[in-house]
Formats: C-alpha cells, sequence, structure tokens
C-alpha cells in the first residue's frame, strides 16, 4: 500500500517539510524513550556504550599510569618504559607520563631519549618542576654542562623548597659551576688591566 503526504504538507515548501519531519521523527524517538524507559531507547544505548568505552579507558590509564610508578621505583626500567608509552598513547597530553618515561630512559642509560621526553614535558606543562631536573640530569650525562646548568638553575628557581629533587639539584648546580669555572680559559697577564698609583701612573 503506498503512502502519501497530505495534501497541507505538500502544500508546504521542501525546507519546511523536511524540518516538520525531523522534529516528527524526534517526537516519535522522545515518545519511544517514554514509553519503552530511557535504558531500553535506542539513543540511550548508544550513550552507555560511549561511556562504557571511556570509562574502560580511563580505568587502563590509571591501571598503567600506576603500574610504571611502581616499576620505576622498584627500578624496572624498561618494563615502566612500555607502561608509560602505553599512558601517552591514551592521553597524549599529559606530562606526567613524559617526565616518568624520561627518568625511565635515565635509568636505562638512554640520556638522548631522556632529555627529549624531559623537554616533552617541560613545552606541555612548563611548570613541571621535575622535568628541568630530569632534563638537567640527561644534558649533564651527555656533557653538556651549561646546558645541564641552566635546566638545574631554573628548577631550584621554580621549586619550592621542600621538593625531593632539591638537595641533588643544588649539588650538581654546585659541581657544574666548578667544573665550568675550571674548563675557562686563565686570563693572560697582558689581558689583566694595571693598577694605577697614587700618581695616576700605570705600573709594569
Amino acid at each position: 500500500m503506498e503512502t502519501t503526504a497530505s495534501p497541507e504538507l505538500k502544500s508546504r515548501p521542501a525546507g519546511e517539510r523536511w524540518a516538520f519531519l525531523l522534529l516528527g521523527a524526534a517526537l516519535a524517538v522522545i515518545a519511544l524513550a517514554l514509553f519503552l524507559g530511557w535504558e531500553k531507547s535506542p539513543l540511550s544505548g548508544r550513550l552507555q556504550a560511549d561511556k562504557h568505552v571511556e570509562n574502560k579507558v580511563r580505568n587502563e590509564l590509571d591501571r598503567r599510569f600506576r603500574d610504571g610508578v611502581a616499576l620505576l621505583q622498584a627500578k624496572h626500567y624498561d618494563q615502566a618504559l612500555t607502561a608509560f608509552h602505553r599512558v601517552i598513547q591514551l592521553s597524549p597530553e599529559m606530562p606526567e607520563a613524559y617526565v616518568n618515561a624520561g627518568f625511565a630512559l635515565l635509568g636505562m642509560g638512554q640520556y638522548k631519549a631522556a632529555a627529549d621526553f624531559f623537554d616533552s614535558a617541560t613545552t606541555l606543562r612548563p611548570n613541571q618542576m621535575n622535568a628541568y631536573y630530569g632534563l638537567g640530569a640527561a644534558l649533564q650525562e651527555m656533557g653538556d654542562k651549561q646546558g645541564a646548568l641552566q635546566a638545574m638553575e631554573t628548577y631550584l628557581h621554580r621549586s619550592p623548597p621542600d621538593d625531593p629533587f632539591r638537595r641533588k639539584a643544588e649539588s650538581a648546580t654546585w659541581e657544574l659551576r666548578e667544573e665550568l669555572a675550571k674548563e675557562r680559559p686563565p686570563v693572560k697577564a697582558d689581558q689583566v688591566p694595571h693598577r694605577r698609583n697614587k700618581g695616576g701612573e700605570g705600573k709594569p
């Protein structure tokens, strides 16, 4: 049996007819939801599925991050790195994951890669203090003493007095300054300005 639109609907412009049909479909869905109950309606099923996926991702993210921290503390650096790589896949803008991956790489002796991860963390969050400490430690191991000193000084300047890395950073900063001072070329005698005596004449 062929169904046709009512004469009144046919007489309306095409845009109005579509709007009327869409409104009717929306009302039908709402009526179905009220009749069957929201939990059994099609819209509810889709939203519940999306929410289930979101909760599943969040739960995996939390679990992987906790596992990574525990593995890092136990010095199982390669396994910790795997955990934090997964965290970054799930949450690419989480600076803490980059920092912890950097510390895992630092423990594995992969200093360049560690520095890259610490640098990414500071890009995502400029006030990620432990990233500056980690970056300083990685650069120091790479022989970039000036860069390491700058990173450590940034950390000391911004971190609170009770930060757990502060003492190590202060020690590293002192050591780096001493090493850089020793590496500076000695000042030649002819570069030292002559002292002037009371009469204003320079002494040889």
